[in-house]
């Protein structure tokens, strides 16, 4: 999965508006802060179990937002995203990671795919040169 492109195409949405744009942005940002913030806290003050692995999950799924807020940031910049989107069946898009977007869910799977994602990307630079 393209964290990038999940990034993107939630921006995007099916108009592209600036106003969807910051409110994306915004979503992102503040769920790390609030998730990540939230799952501390509970990991610091719990005494149970499932209260703890509440927080942990939290945390996990909290800075699922971390990478995506990093390329939405990117993004926000004059030309940035319509240069990523540029080619892209954005209906296509839109319903195929409609779906994809369940995995900020799952604690630290956007982190592991964007880690995967940005090597591959190096990998690649590094045969090409």
């Amino acid at each position: 999965m393209n964290v990038r492109r999940l990034a993107a195409i939630d921006m995007h949405g099916s108009r592209g508006t600036i106003p969807r744009r910051r409110i994306i942005l915004a979503e992102f940002l503040v769920g790390v802060v609030l998730m990540v913030t939230w799952g501390g806290w509970l990991l610091a003050s719990a005494n149970g179990f499932g209260t703890r692995a509440i927080g942990l999950w939290l945390v996990g799924a909290g800075l699922n937002y971390a990478p995506l807020s990093r390329y939405a940031l990117a993004l926000m910049r004059l030309g940035a995203l319509d240069a990523e989107l540029a080619g892209v069946d954005i209906d296509g898009e839109l319903r195929r990671y409609t779906v994809l977007q369940l995995w900020v869910f799952v604690p630290l799977s956007l982190v592991a795919f964007a880690v995967s994602n940005t090597l591959a990307r190096r990998r690649a630079r590094l045969t090409a040169d």
